[in-house]
């Protein structure tokens, strides 16, 4: 069962159909919208500031999200994925984004919506990602813009099959295509 922790009193919330492997920590002052997974052993700390995670999103396996003390919270939009070992800390991602492996978001960054920050990117402290582009490298730079086909192909594809992966862990949680 997943570890589920409160911090000084304040206690996840989950929202409706929602996955948890057995290994995740999720901790603390952590509210999670409708449809969403957090993979194995990935990390969603809430203990030093708040984490809002919208509706369908996925943290696999070996993310972690943290913030900074009285600083810099997360905030999550809908229909977001954040791949393999990446690294959320104290930023804002918007909706419809695909955050690669081990890419790192630093604190007070942007991601704007309908936005993918490639796998291994590292996004330095409070840069901007304008809505619609591509992110890569260290530090990340735009390198292209998001076409239809890569936002419908990659972005919304990703987040929309991790509701049927969950369903496959756990018979109680609905895919999207079945709600």
């Amino acid at each position: 069962m997943a570890l589920i922790k409160s911090i000084k009193g304040i206690s996840p919330v989950f929202g409706n159909n929602c996955f948890l492997a057995d290994n995740a920590t999720v901790l603390g002052d952590v509210v999670m919208g409708d449809n969403c997974s957090v993979w194995y052993n990935a990390v969603v700390r809430g203990d030093v500031h708040f984490i809002r995670i919208g509706n369908n999103v996925n943290i696999q396996d070996g993310a972690i999200i943290h913030c900074t003390y009285k600083k810099a919270p997360v905030s999550i939009g809908s229909n977001v994925s954040i791949a393999h070992s990446a690294i959320i800390h104290g930023c804002t991602i918007h909706d419809n984004v695909l955050i690669g492996m081990g890419a790192i978001i630093m604190d007070n960054a942007v991601i704007g919506s309908n936005s993918i920050i490639a796998a291994g990117a590292v996004v330095s402290k409070d840069t901007i990602v304008e809505a619609g582009s591509v992110f890569a490298g260290i530090p990340a730079k735009k390198i292209k813009s998001v076409d239809q086909d890569l936002l419908e192909g990659e972005v919304r594809r990703i987040a929309r099959s991790y509701s049927m992966y969950a369903s496959w862990h756990d018979p109680s949680v609905t895919p999207l295509e079945e709600i």
